[in-house]
């Protein structure tokens, strides 16, 4: 515990929970929901552990300093005289990425550059040297979040943000983010004793992230890149141990991962996102049309999907919702649905109750998450199923 700091794992809007469910799981302490993020406390190895492992975390932050100021002198001012030179070195590059809440500033590129002016006049004052910075692949990643006059300054210890798992380098129009797909399974409560079907599976990043589910395998076990590398405290003995502890972990999934989509060529990028990810044993997909398929026997299925919005790719929403609901209804008894759409509208369609809507946002888009209950037989016996 004396080594334990606070962290703070970013995320979407409605994930919130199911971030703080992982992180409790992973052994967190202190663990308090906030919005679009979670806060908790933990060791460097810990803070290892999130990054390689957190499904629906989007980067992982380190505060190092919390003030009060009230203008943009004040900002300047307590960053020109903060301890910068135990964080960053001269060799480094750094880059600076502002949040604000507040009536104080207006322009979040603003913030970043006076930081950046605080920072690099104390480098040449003691130095006579500063460090650059790099928009791209910069060393040191920097957060500034204003609320009010509230100031955080954090270490961003992901970098890139952690839905770049690197297994989906081929993609369609509008793919869906890795973490927002994560999200999605995790919420509808899939238990990994099932088939689990992708309809519309596009370039197969929600079956992906099924896969990664449902074998615990750590999303992020193959990535290279972590901020945190280029920290001064990096204890890459540390960090290698954790990944071989986490790998000891994964396990078997005996059912089967399947995915449908009418395109050729999404299917064919599909599946070399599943060869890039090495889940090519476990996933199966096909060129089909949904509206055209139906269970091929009586076992209980999960299907989750990302259908057409209407937003980049036209479609007629009322009669492409309601021939999902048409396809549902005939043809996969037994069986739990969830969807995300962006079109409220879309739901009115489906000609199906939902039993449950979850709100959401698919990029600035507000969504919801609908479930769909289709019975095989009476309500009373699918129920004694679950």
């Amino acid at each position: 515990m004396i080594n334990d700091f606070k962290m703070i794992a970013k995320t979407f809007f409605g994930l919130e929970k199911i971030l703080a469910d992982e992180l409790l799981s992973l052994g967190a302490k202190k663990i308090e929901i906030g919005i679009r993020n979670v806060s908790f406390y933990g060791d460097l190895g810990f803070l290892y552990k999130s990054n390689l492992f957190l499904r629906s975390a989007i980067r992982i932050l380190k505060p190092i300093k919390y003030l009060k100021i009230n203008n943009q002198k004040d900002l300047y001012s307590y960053v020109y005289n903060f301890n910068w030179e135990d964080y960053i070195s001269i060799e480094n590059t750094f880059y600076i990425e502002s949040v604000l809440n507040t009536e104080i500033f207006s322009n979040s590129l603003f913030v970043s550059q006076r930081v950046k002016d605080g920072i690099v006049d104390r480098f040449r004052k003691m130095f006579n040297k500063r460090p650059n910075i790099d928009k791209e692949n910069p060393d040191i990643k920097i957060n500034i979040h204003i609320t009010k006059n509230n100031c955080t300054i954090s270490l961003d210890s992901s970098g890139k943000p952690l839905n770049q798992r690197g297994y989906r380098l081929q993609t369609n129009i509008a793919p869906i983010n890795e973490v927002l797909a994560a999200g999605l399974i995790m919420l509808s409560e899939w238990d990994c004793e099932s088939d689990f079907l992708d309809p519309m599976c596009g370039s197969g990043t929600i079956l992906i992230e099924a896969a990664m589910y449902a074998t615990n395998y750590p999303v992020n076990i193959k990535r290279e890149i972590f901020s945190f590398k280029n920290w001064k405290n990096y204890d890459s003995q540390m960090f290698e141990i954790i990944k071989k502890s986490v790998l000891k972990k994964v396990k078997t999934f005996n059912y089967n991962l399947i995915g449908y989509d009418k395109s050729p060529s999404a299917i064919k990028k599909c599946n070399q996102n599943i060869i890039n990810s090495g889940f090519q044993s476990i996933i199966n997909v096909c060129e089909n049309n949904f509206f055209n398929t139906k269970k091929n026997n009586d076992n209980f299925s999960h299907l989750l999907f990302n259908p057409p919005y209407g937003e980049r790719l036209p479609i007629d929403i009322k009669s492409f919702y309601k021939e999902i609901g048409d396809t549902l209804k005939s043809n996969y008894s037994n069986s739990n649905a969830w969807f995300i759409t962006s079109n409220l509208e879309s739901l009115k369609f489906v000609g199906l109750r939902p039993s449950r809507k979850i709100k959401l946002y698919n990029g600035k888009l507000e969504s919801r998450l609908a479930k769909y209950e289709i019975y095989s037989g009476s309500k009373k016996i699918h129920k004694q199923r679950k």
